[in-house]
């Protein structure tokens, strides 16, 4: 062991508090509580502090020899020790508010375990510097944070959570898969030695393979389509503390993994880049169409999400495509990533006021509630403003950037005499995008603390001062207050952040200063704001609201219940499609031993048989020497025959039940990856 103790501190010490946490909840549950704020505390002091050192110019390092045969590197960096200081500052915040938000739950032992256990691996991920580092704790987070998503244990939750674990497990294999076959061609899996190792690499179809692997793990936890399908239905199902956690931090631990395949791999490489930039405008549009559909809080901020992961996708694809000039793609990847977790803390804690005060988050039941709460419309409506990207809001600085880059790529094909086109249609759909994005964020603001409820005035727009305590307040006030902090003084704060993460990326700072608030780049994000404000009185006002039969204006869902990539292809391919190819291929087999088969069942019967007659006739020995006066309770000569043959019977029902669920489908298609990743290992031992 060598290295700064500091690092596994930050990695191991929420682990240790979890533990700790959980035997003093057995005890006394408030005691708990502030035990779990205290390690939160801690957590970011720590982070705070080795951001501070990490800043002033120190790089600091760890390394176990022998952890599960390959070691465990940690490292703190720039870009580590910011996304670091981020992740504790959520967890908190999270922590504290949690508090008040569980008061009245089950099973908040098992919460706080869990979300502190989370906390300890996510740090573990932001800290790794070689993949399978970085593969342990993606894993370990995984799996933590799936209890959270359950944690309210509705029919919601545990589908939501039965699609999430699918996610996670199948991510994981196939990343592992990819992880296997980039260790085999390049030696190394250390995230320092990647970039001129892949450059020696001569089979470029091989590398593309190990990394389309890498990415499918690391993009199905960022909710990259078309691996997006649990995002929109686990954010709404878990508790509002937990939903927070996952799209301001779980989601960056993905685009962690992205960042690393892309920047560290294809570094520079235009075909990778191309294929980034695709999924991230999908992405980005889809979670934007998404939002504006729904009818939900949460669902509303689950889209919002899903579309800004999109937008940093897009400054990911334009690193790859700008090549050595792509200074402007990488700030703007790097402030959004920072600029949406701070974002996502405050609404979705927001709407967790909102549903831990009246237990819903449908639009046409909340309507009205922050109509008499001035601190919480503030808080809101910060929240509201960046991630609509409003000039002087911390959103606005990082899309200009994103928008910008686009710019400068259009200008060189330009120049090179190459068409544009393509590139004209990906900034529009940029702005479209951005567009979506302040009509239905404008839609919830305008729902929640605008209009009045014509069904439950009384109830939601009640001015009791007890909705939120103080230290809830505290909690959402903080980042809330961060957010125009940050955009107001971007010189400040955005262009120190940005320079302190561009190494990670091997970005380099722009070659002149950036005049954000020039005419030029106000005009993007005025452009977006005009198409919000056409959507939202042109579709959403007229389309998605109709009149009941009171005369009442309200909210109706549009959305085609058919139109759902979970239900109509992923499931239908686990549950039905694989065990249905795994059916075929018993019978095969049935037709080929069929005597076989024929013997075993006759053996199978005989032998359940024989053991109820030996049963029976050791009954009636015991009976009629040692057992003759106290007997055996409930049983008569004759019942053990009958009885084996009964449980035999139901053990063949339990079969039955077992292979028809979904899990055995998931455990199928676990074994078919597990004989590829075997197959796969075979075939490189032997080249």
């Amino acid at each position: 062991m060598r290295g700064n103790i500091l690092l596994p501190v930050l990695v191991f010490w929420p682990i240790a508090g979890a533990l700790i946490g959980y035997g003093i909840g057995r005890k006394r549950k408030a005691a708990r509580d502030y035990f779990a704020a205290f390690v939160g505390v801690t957590e970011l002091l720590l982070a705070a502090f080795t951001l501070y050192q990490v800043a002033a110019g120190e790089e600091m390092s760890f390394f176990l020899p022998y952890f599960c045969d390959q070691g465990l590197y940690l490292k703190l960096d720039g870009f580590r020790a910011l996304h670091g200081a981020v992740a504790a500052l959520v967890w908190v915040t999270t922590t504290v508010f949690s508090r008040e938000y569980l008061q009245n739950c089950r099973n908040r032992n098992r919460y706080y375990l869990f979300t502190l256990l989370t906390c300890g691996a996510t740090m573990g991920v932001f800290l790794s510097v070689d993949l399978f580092t970085t593969f342990i704790f993606f894993e370990i987070m995984s799996f933590t944070s799936y209890v959270l998503v359950i944690h309210d244990e509705t029919p919601e939750a545990m589908r939501a959570g039965e699609t999430y674990v699918a996610v996670a497990v199948i991510g994981g294999m196939v990343m592992l898969m990819g992880l296997f076959l980039l260790r085999q061609m390049t030696g190394t899996l250390n995230m320092e030695e990647l970039l001129s190792a892949c450059e020696a690499v001569t089979d470029k179809g091989r590398l593309y393979l190990a990394g389309a692997l890498i990415l499918f793990g690391f993009g199905a936890k960022a909710g990259m389509y078309p691996l997006h399908v649990w995002l929109p239905r686990t954010y709404p199902a878990a508790p509002a503390p937990a939903s927070a956690i996952l799209s301001a931090i779980l989601s960056k631990a993905g685009v962690f993994g992205v960042l690393v395949v892309s920047c560290d791999i294809f570094l520079h490489d235009s075909l990778w880049g191309s294929v980034m930039l695709a999924i991230g405008v999908i992405t980005m549009f889809l979670g934007a169409v998404i939002a504006v559909f729904a009818m939900d809080l949460k669902r509303t901020l689950a889209g919002s999400s899903m579309s800004q992961i999109g937008f940093i996708l897009v400054g990911v694809g334009m690193q790859g495509l700008l090549g050595h000039h792509n200074s402007l793609a990488v700030w703007g990847t790097l402030l959004h990533m920072v600029n949406h977790s701070l974002i996502k803390l405050v609404l979705f804690l927001a709407a967790g006021v909102v549903y831990m005060n009246l237990h819903r988050l449908d639009l046409n039941g909340i309507r009205g509630f922050g109509r008499n709460k001035p601190l919480l419309k503030v808080i809101f409506l910060t929240g509201y403003l960046g991630v609509i990207g409003m000039p002087l809001w911390n959103g606005y600085i990082s899309k200009t950037l994103l928008h910008e880059s686009i710019v400068e790529y259009i200008e060189i094909l330009a120049e090179a005499g190459l068409s544009i086109g393509v590139f004209k249609a990906v900034e529009w759909i940029f702005l479209f995008s951005g567009g979506l994005t302040a009509a239905y964020m404008t839609k919830l603001f305008v729902a929640v603390f605008c209009e009045k409820n014509p069904c439950h005035a009384e109830e939601t727009e009640a001015s009791d001062k007890s909705y939120m305590n103080r230290s809830s307040a505290l909690a959402l006030g903080i980042p809330a207050l961060l957010i125009p902090l940050i955009g107001v003084l971007p010189q400040v704060f955005m262009v120190g952040m940005a320079k302190l993460g561009q190494g990670f990326v091997h970005g380099e700072a722009p070659a002149h200063a950036i005049a954000f608030f020039s005419w030029t780049n106000l005009k993007g994000a005025l452009i977006s704001l005009a198409i919000g404000a056409a959507v939202y009185f042109g579709f959403i006002r007229t389309c998605l609201m109709k009149t009941d039969e009171n005369g009442n204006r309200v909210y109706v869902d549009r959305w085609p219940g058919w139109l759902d990539l979970e239900y109509l292809v992923y499931r239908p391919l686990v549950q039905k499609a694989l065990p249905a190819l795994g059916g075929f291929l018993g019978v095969i087999c049935d037709r080929i031993a069929e005597p076989v088969g024929a013997a075993l069942l006759f053996l199978g019967a005989f032998a359940s048989r024989l053991a109820g007659v030996l049963t029976d006739g050791l009954h009636a020995v015991l009976m009629g020497t040692l057992l003759r006066k106290r007997g055996i309770p409930e049983t008569n000569p004759g019942d053990f025959e009958p009885g084996s043959m009964i449980n035999r019977v139901r053990m063949s029902r339990t079969g039955q039940r077992i292979t028809g669920s979904f899990s055995f489908g998931l455990l199928l298609f676990g074994v078919g990856f597990c004989i590829a990743m075997f197959y796969l290992i075979f075939v490189l031992l032997g080249r």
